[in-house]
């Protein structure tokens, strides 16, 4: 085993296997992988082997269908086969609310240039014989699905990898980690030291053990997951010798998947009563093992299951396999590097290895050899999730991904697992007010006020909810008289040092303000593509504040410190240490004066500046604007002092008809006005010319990162511009 590398690959699954195969393509070729037994010793040798292309986040299903298009490629060059088979999938409605979903799915898939197609009950059951048309409503048809050999496919990235000169060890254990002050890290294993420049943890199950030795706790739960084999069945063997292989099946309403496997069939289950495995801690010396199989568990899912395919109910059940899988707690995985640890990357929580696996490895290895994964992969970006992801929380959001693995999620809908996991100082006043809340990043905020006696519940729906009215009733007030929204949600910064002016200068696109200014700044990344957009304040010779999208704090950060100076700045994230409130309407001013002394005239306080003034007698940084396009204030303070503010706000408000107003109201303000936000409107897949956001970019300023990249984008007209359309819509809205 040689004594240094390049990267270092910790785990020798398929996605370990994938990554490194991705790395060695790139032409880094002093790649090494490590395992601690044989490959596919984690999950990937029991998994069951479904593929499929469609995803509820377009980003990672593109990722998806690349995955399936590479087994050929590798193949070719390991000489191994993936035993690949492609006979169409079936996702089965049982309910109108699940055919809604189906056509959901559909527009997507068109979109993304997929050949799906919707066919009723009957049409399903012509092609996958064994359902019972009776069960359904219809189904979609998906001609890109279907199973492979796990084992082969490892095997065939291993051999890929090894065809462009990577190297792998197996029964070599990774025993610990160190980084030097150069930023290189030493892999100890059980056959000696590596030092290498960068380092994947790859490591699966043991992915918490693997983030451990760097000091990281990473969200990941492994899950207990079971299927079945049937013995041979004369219903699979008649249609094989007719018509070929059966197609897969997802029954959501059964909760169960199912394919053929040999002359029967494979049958699986996303159970309600699911079971976490090993919760705190992986034992090292598990390995090519299965768990104790527990068919009462699975037995009421296997019921309906046979119902809806009867022909199971004469078949013998040959196998149950009960093996571990990993998951995040929203189910997608955790890809990228992680912030303060330099060249350390994750590729772990992939419970979907053979749908994903290419694309990971493709990501995560782009990222590393071009700095820049490639692809929008916020959906499964690791700095999704901050330090509030702890062990109790990720045990609580796993089992509830889990148990609704064939659950509708409707757009509206928030989950319940784990919450509240963070609160304001006011929460208990808007929950007093009736507010029905979201959780952003961990914190609970208000979506939007049920009126007075009703209760603060929404109803999941894919129409127009309980919602509509209260959320245009706020909407209303802001524009005719004043409404409030708490902004604690707001992702805050406080960037200080005698160097920030210069740094924020090379880091943001547009020019920085003067003191008591404000400016509206993307950051864009050496592609010139916009990774952030942010609201910054001159509040001192050498201070700024930043303000941004919450959900992006720990991905803000991570580029923040990436590119941060040795020494004359200093950066902070502010979190629940400052607090907000906004306040937006034609009486806002009026509002903001009956407890503030300062001249607020417009003369004395203009658009985009901010001071630091009493409110209500707590010290606030205000800064005049609003995310809804009206007159408005955001008014930041100290905790300790919100509630207080918040209570002389709203009683000074009542002249007024001070209402108060949720994220949901927000969002229908801002988009009225044509403003976007980040993460929703504003991604990396679309530029700064595109977005509408060149308005923000000054090329002319000076170098900054991105500036060569968008002002060769500026040669030439954009090929699509975010633009707001006026939808009619009687029940239902976009």
């Amino acid at each position: 085993m040689k004594s240094e590398a390049r990267a270092v690959v910790i785990g020798g699954g398929v996605v370990g296997c994938s990554v490194l195969f991705h790395l060695a393509k790139l032409g880094w070729r002093d790649v090494v992988l490590l395992e601690r037994s044989e490959l596919t010793s984690g999950s990937s040798w029991h998994a069951a082997g479904g593929f499929h292309t469609l995803n509820g986040d377009p980003n990672v299903a593109k990722l998806q269908s690349y995955t399936i298009g590479l087994y050929e490629e590798i193949e070719a060059l390991s000489g191994q086969s993936c035993g690949l088979h492609l006979p169409g999938g079936l996702m089965l409605a049982g309910t109108p609310e699940r055919m809604d979903f189906l056509r959901g799915a559909h527009a997507r898939g068109r979109y993304l240039g997929m050949r799906t197609e919707l066919i009723d009950a009957k049409e399903a059951a012509r092609r996958m014989p064994l359902l019972d048309p009776a069960q359904f409503v219809g189904a979609l048809y998906d001609p890109i699905e279907g199973h492979l050999d796990p084992s082969g496919v490892t095997h065939a990235y291993a051999g890929a990898a090894r065809h462009h000169g990577a190297e792998i060890h197996r029964q070599t254990m990774v025993t610990g980690l160190s980084q030097a002050p150069d930023g290189t890290w030493t892999v100890t294993t059980d056959k000696g030291a590596i030092r290498a420049e960068h380092v994947v943890n790859a490591g699966g199950l043991w992915a918490r053990e693997v983030g451990r030795m760097a000091g990281l706790e990473l969200p990941v739960l492994a899950m207990e997951h079971m299927y079945i084999l049937t013995d041979d069945m004369p219903e699979v063997i008649a249609h094989n010798e007719a018509h070929g292989e059966l197609m897969g099946v997802i029954d959501f309403e059964g909760e169960i998947y199912l394919r053929q496997e040999g002359r029967g069939m494979l049958m699986g289950t996303y159970e309600k009563a699911c079971v976490p495995w090993s919760e705190t801690e992986t034992p090292w010396d598990f390995g090519h093992e299965l768990l104790a199989p527990d068919l009462d568990r699975i037995a009421p899912s296997l019921e309906v299951g046979f119902s809806h395919f009867p022909a199971f109910e004469t078949a013998g059940i040959k196998q149950i396999i009960n093996g571990p899988f990993t998951f995040a707690p929203d189910g997608n995985p955790l890809v990228g590097p992680v912030r303060g640890l330099t060249n350390y990357w994750c590729a772990a929580g992939v419970m979907a290895g053979f749908s994903q696996g290419g694309g990971v490895g493709l990501a995560l290895a782009n990222w590393m050899v071009e700095g820049d994964p490639g692809f929008d992969v916020w959906g499964m970006d690791v700095a999704r999730f901050g330090a509030w992801a702890d062990i109790a929380y990720t045990n609580a959001k796993v089992r509830e991904n889990y148990a609704r693995r064939f659950s509708i999620t409707y757009p509206n809908e928030e989950l319940p697992a784990a919450r509240p996991t963070l609160t304001s100082p006011i929460h208990g006043r808007l929950r007093a007010a009736n507010a029905v809340f979201g959780a952003s990043y961990g914190l609970e905020h208000a979506l939007w006020f049920a009126p007075e006696g009703a209760e603060p519940v929404e109803q999941p729906t894919y129409y127009r909810s309980n919602a509509f009215g209260p959320v245009a009733e706020e909407c209303r007030a802001v524009r005719e008289a004043v409404g409030m929204i708490e902004i604690t949600n707001f992702a805050k910064y406080r960037v200080t040092g005698p160097g920030a002016r210069d740094w924020l200068d090379r880091l943001l696109a547009n020019r920085i303000p003067r003191e008591g200014r404000i400016a509206l700044a993307p950051m864009l990344n050496e592609q010139g593509m916009p990774i952030g957009d942010f609201t910054v304040a001159r509040t001192g010779p050498e201070t700024f504040h930043l303000f941004g999208s919450g959900i992006a704090e720990e991905y803000h950060m991570r580029w923040f410190l990436a590119h941060r100076p040795e020494s004359g700045v200093e950066i902070e994230p502010l979190g629940l240490g400052l607090t907000g409130l906004s306040i937006a309407g034609p009486r806002a001013r009026d509002l903001l004066g009956r407890v503030c002394a300062a001249d607020l005239s417009s003369d004395a306080f203009p658009f985009m500046a901010i001071r630091s003034l009493d409110v209500g007698g707590a010290p606030c940084l205000v800064g005049r604007l609003s995310f809804t396009g009206d007159l408005g204030y955001e008014i930041w303070t100290a905790p300790g002092h919100l509630p207080a503010l918040f209570d002389r706000l709203t009683e000074a408000g009542r002249e007024f008809g001070l209402r108060l107003f949720g994220g949901r109201a927000l969002d229908s303000l801002r988009l009225e006005k044509g403003f976007g936000s980040w993460a929703r409107e504003f991604r990396p897949i679309y530029t700064v010319f595109e977005s509408g956001l060149d308005r923000f970019v000054r090329l002319d300023k000076g170098a900054f990162i991105g500036r060569d990249a968008a002002a060769a984008q500026a040669k030439s007209p954009p090929e699509r511009r975010l633009t707001v359309f006026e939808v009619e819509a009687a029940d239902a809205d976009v």
